[in-house]
């Protein structure tokens, strides 16, 4: 009975003590992975430090607008009648279409005029009948002006006889002017380019119906074109009005030239920027509104030292230095990238780049997404 007991005593301590030993096990793998969770590799994306230009010239984006732009509306309602016609691609005829050509003084479109065209019989028949009227007042009052002057005719019917020529000179004014009016609602049923370009876009179909300023064609004048973008309060004192400029564009080869036309005298609101338009000739009309061009803006040629250039999100707070600046550097140790943190000294934001004046150099790789996540000395794991 006393084995019995003693046996079952040995196999409660030896499976407290295996317990107690698998708990410690797991606690201190536990720990391990948690240890290897704090250590995991922060995921980054890396570029390298790019040369900045000599020049002192800035590379700024610039919208390609057309010089002239025009919306062209109805101002006598009705069904449009007709618009005028292109040869297609397919030789057959069809109406106007976006990106065809029209020429000053051309008729682009009509709207039925029979109705418009009754309005002005009906005016020529009314300034008919008022001349009839006033011819007929005109004789009675010469009549009535003999008598009064020979005492045969009253004073009130000398001024009646009076009333009436003037009532009947005030009809055919009145007669007159609706007749213009009738014969402008008539030709207002047509709408002329004013201009040699091209259209931007058609709000018409033949058999709509249209009111009056209803919007019909939008044409643009493409012989001179403006390049707009924005310049910083610091850098407006470069765009001289008159000033030579070049531009490029991505998807046209060679440079295009122009002048410096319009500084806007304030800033947009918003943006904090001042807006600046150069005016292009382009006479064989490659650039198109809506282009994107390049242009170089700089207070000359401006011999300096070289210099780097790093994406605005690369450049970080210094974390020896509050007041200063630094990048982290990505190092190769024993085949694992570390982050380097290193200061280095700001200069000219250049679009979405800053130049760095001192504390880098060109082709260094720099940390450029995540920048803010790491610390000096940290393992990283670069991401494409």
């Amino acid at each position: 009975m006393q084995a019995n007991s003693l046996h079952s005593r040995l196999r409660l301590e030896l499976w407290a003590f295996v317990s107690s030993a698998l708990l410690a096990c797991a606690f201190a793998a536990a720990c391990e992975h948690g240890q290897k969770q704090d250590h995991l590799p922060v995921p980054v994306r890396v570029a390298s430090a790019e040369p900045l230009e000599e020049d002192g010239g800035l590379k700024y984006s610039a919208n390609i607008d057309a010089q002239t732009q025009v919306t062209l509306a109805f101002k006598s309602g009705g069904y449009v009648e007709r618009i005028v016609e292109r040869k297609g691609a397919d030789a057959r005829m069809r109406v106007l279409q976006v990106g065809d050509s029209v020429r000053q003084g051309e008729v682009l479109a009509k709207v039925r005029e029979s109705e418009y065209a009754d309005r002005v019989n009906a005016a020529n028949a009314a300034l008919d009948q008022a001349q009839t009227g006033y011819e007929k007042a005109k004789l009675d009052f010469e009549r009535a002006n003999n008598l009064f002057k020979s005492d045969s005719l009253t004073k009130a019917q000398y001024d009646a006889a009076k009333a009436s020529l003037d009532q009947g000179a005030a009809s055919v004014e009145n007669a007159r002017a609706n007749l213009q009016q009738a014969k402008t609602s008539l030709s207002d049923c047509t709408i002329i380019s004013p201009l040699t370009g091209w259209v931007l876009a058609r709000n018409i179909e033949v058999g709509s119906l249209v009111g009056t300023g209803s919007s019909a064609f939008v044409l643009a004048d493409t012989h001179l074109v403006k390049a707009s973008f924005g310049l910083p309060d610091t850098r407006v004192s470069y765009a001289q009005l008159g000033a030579p400029q070049t531009i490029t564009t991505d998807s046209l080869p060679g440079e295009f030239h122009g002048r410096i036309t319009a500084v806007s005298p304030s800033a947009d609101p918003k943006s904090r920027v001042f807006l600046v338009e150069v005016t292009i000739p382009n006479p064989e009309d490659k650039l198109k509104p809506g282009m994107i061009a390049t242009l170089s803006l700089g207070g000359g040629k401006v011999q300096r030292q070289p210099t780097t250039a790093v994406p605005l999100s690369a450049v970080v707070r210094s974390s020896q230095r509050p007041d200063a600046f630094a990048v982290f550097v990505v190092t190769d140790k024993g085949g694992r990238s570390v982050a380097q943190e290193r200061s280095v000294e700001i200069g000219e934001t250049v679009g979405n780049m800053i130049s760095i004046a001192k504390g880098l150099n060109v082709g260094e790789r720099i940390v450029v997404t995540g920048s803010t996540l790491i610390r000096d000395g940290e393992e990283i794991k670069v991401i494409p």
